[in-house]
């Protein structure tokens, strides 16, 4: 089975203080319905670099501890990826926190979006070309267009308060283990 995991809000907490809506705000474009991402302005971006240092997003280590455990149990039957849409810009600070964690070593392969594209086009394009099986990400949305795109992957929502099915592939999850439950 090959089984996906998002970085920010699943390996990696936001930033304390800030509210979630707040970045998604930031993050989302209107767009009359379609889902659309923006590309922040380059002072925007230099915010986001400083923004991405490891002391304004803590380890969501509950999570990075069971993948360690997960990937050394079923290292032989099952495939972990790392698929993040995060910009070009963050390149560096990402490097440094894959290093940091060792998310090499719990991987056996990792995909960015340093190309810029829609991160749901992106993340598309990463799930179909491995044929993953089970993905987790805290992007209600993204996810739904995912389910629509790959109707043979189950999807998980990691979310804080909400769980069971919301779609035909599409499972709200409280914490990671539920996936396998």
């Amino acid at each position: 089975m090959n089984i996906g995991f998002d970085l920010d809000k699943i390996f990696i907490d936001y930033p304390p203080f800030v509210p979630d809506k707040l970045i998604n705000r930031l993050y989302k474009q209107k767009s009359d319905g379609v889902l659309l991402y923006r590309i922040p302005s380059k002072p925007e971006q230099i915010l986001r670099i400083i923004s991405h240092y490891s002391i304004f997003r803590p380890p969501l280590t509950k999570n990075i501890k069971f993948v360690k455990e997960l990937t050394n149990k079923q290292k032989n039957t099952n495939k972990y990826y790392l698929i993040s849409s995060r910009f070009s810009f963050l390149k560096k600070p990402t490097e440094a926190l894959i290093k940091r964690y060792g998310f090499n070593e719990i991987f056996d392969a990792m995909f960015f979006n340093f190309e810029n594209k829609q991160p749901h086009l992106f993340k598309d394009e990463v799930i179909t070309k491995i044929k993953i099986d089970h993905y987790v990400d805290d992007d209600l949305p993204l996810l739904e267009f995912l389910a629509k795109e790959n109707q043979k992957t189950k999807f998980f929502w990691l979310n804080k308060k909400i769980k069971g099915t919301l779609g035909k592939n599409i499972i709200a999850i409280t914490h990671l283990r539920k996936m396998f439950i």
